[in-house]
């Protein structure tokens, strides 16, 4: 397109309140979270309730910071990209709600975006050469999903948790070890003076769904090895059970990846959500992917974790497209990858 094309990007799924806004879905001029965090510690997880009364407080102050950040004004802003599902229903419908008053208050257009979604277009930020299509691996607090990415806006699932998602396994064993909760980024830092191979534990694979990930078993492995060292009154190594409960979701997760490149050809692979910011998953990846000549993505930090710049991309791909909500636009909290 001749025209640049600025977007104002809302997200309000689980606990970050977000706003952003982006140029031509590549170029970042702000990016505002206010992250939840430290509220929802106190409770080992994330309260739904406690999230959507935030959010209301804290949506219009991201908003208008993302625009002050810019040197923008709401004229200036071609769409406004929102999203609308998977996530919390009460959180969801704060975003919602805000985005759909602002679009009619202005007259600015209205684009629905997919949470996954914008989670995959994050790598399109940072990495201005990278087009579909390209195999991505998406993993956060509730979702792992093994995707081709055909064109922008067009997906195939190859495969997606059956129970746990890895960032759930990774919350709850780290609750389990006495680490406490965000998990992730706990069992990361203590898995460094670990051994990941002091304990085994298993490697989940789904019969008749090769590329589908399972991690239930993984979660009762660790809590069962716990149980019996107090039954037999050993000491915990807190720091090896990390490391080797966190090599037992690496593995699972590069293996199942690394096969379904082979299988379907693809010479790009991209790694997104709050997972993917993991220092070991994405070690053993570059690793990988070295081995296999495949060109190897993955966002900063910043844009793993749930923003609303990687919402400002995806909506960009799906405004070009001629995607607009309307006003009836819904939270939809159970929202599947490729639906509308």
């Amino acid at each position: 397109m001749e025209k640049d094309v600025t977007i104002l990007a809302i997200e309000s799924s689980c606990d970050e309140t977000a706003a952003a806004v982006v140029r031509n879905g590549r170029e970042v001029l702000s990016n505002v979270i206010y992250s939840q965090i430290a509220l929802h510690t106190v409770y080992g997880g994330v309260v739904p309730e406690i999230a959507s009364r935030k959010h209301i407080e804290k949506v219009i102050q991201v908003i208008d910071q993302a625009l002050v950040d810019a040197n923008m004004k709401l004229q200036d802003m071609d769409a406004i990209a929102v999203t609308y599902g998977p996530g919390l229903v009460g959180a969801l419908l704060v975003g919602v709600s805000a985005a759909k008053s602002i679009s009619f208050a202005t007259g600015i257009p209205l684009v629905g975006v997919h949470h996954i979604e914008g989670h995959i277009s994050a790598n399109y930020i940072e990495n201005k050469e990278l087009e579909p299509p390209f195999v991505c691996l998406v993993v956060s607090g509730g979702h792992s999903h093994l995707v081709v990415v055909k064109d922008y806006g067009e997906y195939e699932i190859l495969g997606r948790t059956r129970d746990d998602a890895a960032g759930e396994a990774f919350d709850k064993v780290a609750r389990a070890i006495g680490l406490g909760y965000p998990g992730g980024p706990k069992i990361d830092k203590v898995a460094k003076q670990g051994n990941p191979e002091a304990i085994h534990f298993p490697r989940a694979k789904v019969a008749q769904a090769e590329y589908d990930f399972s991690f239930s078993g993984l979660k009762s492995a660790v809590l069962n090895y716990l149980n019996s060292c107090e039954m037999k009154g050993e000491t915990v190594d807190q720091a090896d059970v990390a490391a080797s409960f966190q090599k037992a979701v690496v593995d699972v997760l590069v293996d199942h990846s690394m096969e379904a490149l082979r299988k379907c050809g693809y010479k790009k692979f991209a790694i997104a959500g709050g997972v993917a910011s993991n220092s070991a998953l994405r070690a053993a990846f570059e690793e990988a992917c070295t081995k296999e000549n495949i060109e190897f993505y993955h966002p900063s930090p910043i844009y793993c974790t749930d923003n609303a710049a990687m919402i400002g991309a995806a909506g960009y791909y799906e405004f070009l497209k001629g995607v607009r909500s309307g006003y009836d636009l819904n939270a939809v909290p159970g929202l599947k990858l490729g639906e509308r």
